[in-house]
């Protein structure tokens, strides 16, 4: 299958110059608009994700957790709620800060479904603050503490975010690569996210190969997989 698609990838070559043109600037454009609306795709995951534990709630997981420290959280997360429109205006500052206090002695004391939540709500606040350090630990500590859930993959994927938001591009990629190991929705975008980290940095033939990665294990992909075609397309052309 994947010989099948690298001789598709490299009949792409034949392609006439001008039509491999016009698919190139189409590409860009599409690259650029994903580049400056990565932090969206974050919160985007972050919806996935809390309508996903909201279900195994509901569904048993609440038999098997403590049911305090569940009451706890989602209490939590309606403070953080209703502070989120003016998270950064001075009048909520001591309100935002006392959440996070809270939330730093909760965490670390809680693993599965309650640790992960409480520091995802921490990531998000960092986030909306464009603390970008801080998110990252919030991030990778909740992958720790819901290891082996849907939101390990899904906290890795966001640790990647905010540490290329930090510009460290080469260990975003690490975390990118992470998350694209799993079997969630948003693997063929980390993966695609690897290829654009890698034409950021001029690395023509690493770029290639992560989005070919894309066709090859995410073939059906409407979005990410079309978008991998259209950047190895405009590589083609330079």
């Amino acid at each position: 299958m994947a010989k099948e698609k690298l001789e598709k990838i490299e009949k792409l070559e034949v392609v006439e110059p001008a039509a491999q043109e016009g698919k190139a600037k189409f590409a860009q454009r599409l690259n650029d608009f994903i580049q400056k609306n990565r932090v969206g795709f974050l919160i985007g995951l972050i919806v996935v994700i809390v309508g996903v534990i909201a279900f195994s709630v509901t569904n048993g997981v609440v038999k098997v957790l403590n049911t305090k420290a569940i009451a706890q959280v989602e209490d939590f997360s309606s403070r953080f709620d209703t502070l989120q429109i003016d998270i950064n205006s001075e009048e909520k500052a001591a309100d935002v800060q006392a959440l996070l206090d809270e939330l730093a002695a909760f965490a670390p004391r809680h693993k599965g479904y309650a640790g992960a939540r409480a520091f995802t709500i921490m990531a998000n606040i960092y986030a909306e603050k464009d603390n970008w350090a801080e998110a990252e630990k919030a991030w990778s500590n909740a992958a720790v503490a819901g290891a082996g859930a849907y939101i390990e993959p899904v906290a890795l994927y966001n640790t990647a975010v905010a540490v290329e938001e930090q510009g460290d591009l080469a260990r975003a990629i690490e975390f990118y690569a992470k998350a694209a190991n799993f079997d969630f929705p948003g693997a063929p975008r980390a993966q695609f996210a690897i290829g654009r980290l890698n034409e950021a940095q001029n690395n023509k033939e690493a770029a290639l190969e992560a989005y070919r990665v894309v066709l090859s294990k995410w073939a059906t992909d409407q979005v990410w997989s079309n978008l991998a075609q259209s950047r190895i397309i405009s590589l083609s052309v330079k």
